[in-house]
């Protein structure tokens, strides 16, 4: 998604559609990534990890093939969902894994490990994306991806072994709906989960109106918003690896507290720069970088306290946690598509909202449920 941004633009100009039409792009990812999550989750309990993962990154090489000979932003907007559903596969299955092999700190501890790494891909990925766009157009971010495609298929066919539980649950409709249902029954899922998904929909905003806030309002070039983008997701990795190190010591429920206020921080911070009509670009990038370093310090640890009691059900609970933020994210992207008036205010506004949200959730729901 993120080696996608600097792309937006461009394809609104080369097929003369309006920067909101060519928004849909990330909204229908987003959707995407909801809609695939709910079902892999599931059926990787059933059938495993590995198979579940191959048969997904196949559904994304193949609509990243189609995607370089698209001819409309409508072809582009159906192939961009293609590509969700199959890539929604990556983050449900590898935070089941993670549930397979450890529990609460020690598993937080991994989670955060693999959001530092995961940090590198949205840091590179938008220099990759906006440099394929300069040299090749648009069509040039699509060939990137089959390339990306192919390499994951490889990785996860020869370097992946198995890591689901010897015993396999049905996946009837019926027995999913009830492990949904002992899901969101239990008041630990449903206070992390609150919690999590507020922040991410901050996350989500800025990803998915962020390349029109910066390049348009701020005036800016693809290239150069691919580097600042790439800025902002240092918070991500410095948070990441700062989790990963004091997540044992400190605990789940200090860690969660701590991100929380730096998220609420940094939400406030941009949307009062915002406001005040702040023209450079350092008014966006380093309010965000606040948030992101918050949300890596709560969100591993956030994870784990919903993933801990249900060792069965890793990958059904695993589902709920992605496809949720993605499902309202869609929602959110188009929102802020809609809502573009020229200026960073409308998804300023919005991130502030989603931080302070997720400040309180913490402070009145999940500091008197889990423990930590």
């Amino acid at each position: 998604m993120d080696m996608f941004l600097p792309s937006v633009p461009v394809i609104a100009r080369s097929f003369g559609a309006e920067p909101g039409a060519a928004q849909l792009s990330v909204t229908t990812y987003l959707l995407g990534l909801a809609v695939g999550q709910l079902a892999w989750g599931p059926v990787s309990d059933r059938y495993g990890r590995k198979p579940v993962l191959l048969a997904r990154l196949g559904l994304f090489l193949a609509s990243s093939i189609c995607g370089i000979a698209a001819d409309s932003v409508q072809d582009v907007v159906l192939l961009r969902f293609a590509q969700g559903t199959g890539m929604s596969s990556g983050p449900v299955v590898a935070r089941s894994i993670v549930r397979d092999l450890y529990a609460r700190e020690q598993a937080a501890h991994l989670l955060a490990r693999m959001m530092a790494v995961f940090g590198v891909v949205p840091v590179v990925a938008p220099l990759i994306g906006g440099q394929a766009v300069a040299l090749g157009g648009w069509q040039a971010v699509f060939w990137v991806f089959a390339a990306v495609g192919l390499a994951l298929l490889a990785a996860v066919g020869f370097g992946l072994r198995e890591t689901a539980p010897a015993e396999r649950p049905s996946i009837a409709p019926g027995r999913i709906a009830a492990s949904y249902a002992v899901l969101f029954g239990d008041s630990r899922f449903r206070a992390s989960l609150t919690t999590m998904l507020l922040a991410q929909l901050g996350i989500i905003a800025f990803v998915s109106a962020s390349s029109l806030a910066m390049v348009q309002a701020l005036h800016l070039t693809p290239t150069t918003f691919s580097f600042l983008f790439a800025a902002v997701m240092l918070g991500q990795i410095v948070g990441g690896i700062i989790g990963s190190r004091l997540v044992v010591r400190a605990g789940i429920g200090r860690m969660v507290r701590l991100g929380a206020a730096l998220t609420f921080a940094g939400g406030l911070l941009l949307a009062a720069l915002a406001l005040a009509g702040a023209p450079h670009w350092s008014a966006v990038v380093l309010p965000m970088v606040l948030y992101l370093f918050g949300c890596s310090l709560m969100l591993p640890s956030a994870a784990s306290a919903a993933l801990s009691p249900f060792p069965q059900m890793a990958g059904a609970a695993s589902s709920l946690l992605g496809a949720l933020p993605f499902g309202a994210g869609a929602v959110v992207s188009a929102a802020l598509a809609a809502a573009f008036d020229g200026t960073t205010r409308p998804m300023a506004l919005t991130i502030c909202a989603f931080g302070a949200a997720a400040f309180f959730a913490e402070r009145l729901y999940f500091r008197k449920i889990v423990h930590g």
